[in-house]
C-alpha cells in the first residue's frame, strides 16, 4: 500500500539509539554527564574572560562567543533527547521538530563562521601585527560577530521556510536522536527537488567559502611563520594559533565524518553516531583543547575556581 500524504502532520518520532529498555539508563547517564561538562567547560570559558580585564582580546572575544554558541549548539538537540529517554518516549511534535532544524542549522552556522573570523583574527595578528589593534578594533569585532549570527539566521530561515512546504507520509519515524535535516526529508512525499537545491546552496555559502577562507588564512599564517628566522618566535607564532587549529580541525573533521559516513553508507546507525560526534564530543573538547593549551586561559581559569571557592567557603561558614 502507497504512503498517503499528510497535511496535518502533528508528530514525529525519534528513534534515538536503541530500542533495549535496559540500556536507557546507561544511555541517559553517558548523554547526561556529557551534556553538563560542555555546559559547564563552556560557561567557565565565558566567565574566565568576562572577569579578566587581560583577557578582553579579539581572540578571547571570539573565544566567548565561539562558547556561547556551543552551548548553545547542544541544548537544541540533547535535552529533548534527554526528556524523551526519561519518559520513555520518542515523540516530538511537528512544530518541535521544525524549531530543532532551525536553531541547529542557526548555530552549526554560526559555530561555522565564528571559527572563520578566529582564523582571520590569527591571520592579522601574525601575518600584519603592527597594524592588529587598528584592524581588529572593538567596532569590527561586534560587526564580524553580528554579521556571523545574521547570515546563520538567513540561511537557516530559508531552509527552514522550504522544509515547512514539505507534505509528510504516513511514516514518520526518524533513525536519530534529533530532526536532521536529510532524515526529515526522507519523510517527504512531495518532491524535494527545490529544497535540496536551496541546502546545497546554503552548505556552499555557509560551509565551503568559510572553509576556504580557513584554509587561505592558516596558509598565508604558516607562509609568515617559515619567513621568521628565530626558532623561538617561529615556536610563539604557532602557538598564538595552536588551539584554534585544534578546534578547526576538530570541528570540521568530525562534521566531514557526518556527511562522508552517510555518502558511504546507508547505514543510518553509523551517521547516527558520526553525528554524536560532531554534535557533542566537539563543543564538549573545546574548553579542554583552548585551557590546557593556553597559559593566559588556564591561569584566568585558575583563578576564577579559586574566586568561586572562597565564596563558597564564606556562604558555608556564614551558616
Amino acid at each position: 500500500m502507497a504512503p498517503r500524504n499528510l497535511t496535518g502532520i502533528s508528530e514525529i518520532l525519534l528513534m534515538g539509539f536503541s530500542e533495549e529498555s535496559e540500556l536507557q539508563p546507561f544511555i541517559f547517564i553517558f548523554f547526561l554527564s556529557m551534556y553538563l561538562i560542555t555546559m559547564f567547560g563552556n560557561l567557565l570559558i565565558i566567565l574566565a574572560v568576562g572577569s579578566n580585564s587581560h583577557l578582553h582580546t579579539p581572540m578571547y572575544f571570539f573565544l566567548s562567543s565561539l562558547s556561547f554558541v556551543d552551548i548553545s549548539f547542544t541544548s537544541t538537540t540533547v535535552p529533548k533527547m534527554l526528556w524523551n529517554i526519561q519518559n520513555k518516549s520518542k515523540v516530538i511534535t511537528y512544530e518541535g521538530c521544525i524549531s530543532q532544524v532551525f536553531f541547529f542549522f542557526v548555530f552549526a552556522c554560526t559555530d561555522n563562521l565564528i571559527l572563520t573570523v578566529m582564523a582571520y583574527d590569527r591571520f592579522v595578528a601574525i601575518c600584519h601585527p603592527l597594524h592588529y589593534t587598528v584592524i581588529m578594533n572593538p567596532q569590527v569585532c561586534g560587526i564580524l560577530a553580528l554579521g556571523s549570527w545574521l547570515v546563520s539566521v538567513m540561511g537557516s530561515l530559508l531552509e527552514t521556510l522550504s522544509v515547512s512546504r514539505l507534505s509528510f507520509c504516513m511514516n514518520v519515524d526518524i533513525p536519530h536522536f534529533f530532526c536532521d535535516l536529510p532524515e526529515v526529508l526522507k519523510l517527504a512525499c512531495s518532491n524535494t527537488l527545490i529544497i535540496n537545491m536551496v541546502v546545497y546552496f546554503v552548505v556552499v555559502v555557509l560551509g565551503v567559502f568559510p572553509l576556504s577562507g580557513i584554509l587561505f588564512s592558516y596558509f598565508r599564517i604558516f607562509s609568515s611563520i617559515l619567513r621568521i628566522s628565530s626558532s623561538r618566535g617561529k615556536y610563539k607564532a604557532f602557538a598564538t594559533c595552536g588551539s584554534h587549529l585544534s578546534v578547526v580541525s576538530l570541528f570540521y573533521g568530525t562534521s566531514l565524518g557526518v556527511y562522508l559516513s552517510s555518502a558511504a553508507t546507508s547505514s543510518s546507525r553509523t551517521s547516527l553516531l558520526a553525528s554524536v560526534m560532531y554534535t557533542m564530543v566537539t563543543p564538549m573538547l573545546n574548553p579542554f583543547i583552548y585551557s590546557l593549551r593556553n597559559r593566559d586561559m588556564k591561569g584566568a581559569l585558575m583563578r576564577l575556581l579559586s574566586r568561586i571557592a572562597s565564596l563558597s567557603v564564606r556562604r558555608i561558614g556564614s551558616f
